[in-house]
């Protein structure tokens, strides 16, 4: 990776995602972020201009595919070219969380279209300008939740397990490129999801900008043959010192 390249973050505007955009910003990566909050932007946007990146920020909501086709489109517009993709913005649903015989469609459906179908719209988007460079690289968030089937983590739940499946199938399909796709497990942070998931929470939490690091190893030319892996964020930090 160099200091060319190009990155984009969804969800940029708060916990994992702003952690992120700094962590490349310090890097002074050209970043393209998006979130549903323009005003939160924007202060992440000024932070990483701060630290010499190169940033592009846009309003965007990417469960919604005209949001997504515009992300993309003035991404490149912009930069010319996506090096890496994390595809960070997701939603917790309903908090409390109701077990899945209380849970009503909608809103289950909502959580799908946000966790599952936002992330695979915009890759598939990205991955059209990923082939023709043939190169790039494309970071899934997932959770311990996403591998394990936990009473009570309802659509959450269901939907990393789906984004782990599509990591995998991806991954596959693309073996015999020069692009390849991971998954990430922060564990558990100190953010606003977490509160909203565990409120009465009452053991130490990871500070978002401490489990960085295999972001920008798997961003890195490093992480060339790795592909269609899971990496729990907090063990790689422990096991990189």
């Amino acid at each position: 990776m160099n200091s060319n390249d190009v990155v984009m973050i969804t969800g940029a505007s708060k916990g994992l995602g702003k952690a992120l955009t700094l962590a490349f910003a310090k890097q002074r990566k050209r970043l393209s972020i998006c979130a549903r909050n323009m005003e939160a932007l924007s202060k992440v946007k000024e932070e990483a201009e701060q630290l010499g990146a190169e940033v592009f920020a846009i309003k965007a909501d990417i469960s919604l595919p005209r949001d997504v086709e515009r992300f993309v489109a003035l991404t490149v517009e912009r930069f010319g070219q996506i090096d890496v993709l994390i595809n960070n913005a997701s939603t917790l649903g309903l908090s409390p969380m109701p077990l899945l015989l209380d849970y009503p469609e909608d809103d289950f459906s909502t959580t799908l279209r946000v966790n599952v179908l936002g992330p695979f719209s915009l890759t598939k988007r990205v991955l059209i300008h990923m082939l023709l460079q043939n190169k790039g690289s494309v970071i899934n968030i997932t959770s311990e939740a996403g591998s394990t089937g936990y009473a009570g983590w309802g659509a959450y739940g269901v939907s990393k397990f789906a984004i782990e499946g599509l990591t995998e199938t991806w991954a596959d399909e693309l073996r015999d490129t020069n692009i390849r796709i991971n998954m990430v497990d922060p564990g558990e942070m100190n953010t606003e999801m977490h509160t909203l998931a565990v409120p009465d929470c009452d053991y130490p939490l990871a500070d978002p900008n401490d489990v960085v690091d295999v972001f920008l190893y798997l961003a890195s030319d490093d992480s060339n043959n790795i592909t269609g892996k899971r990496f729990e964020a907090q063990v790689f930090k422990e096991e990189s010192k």
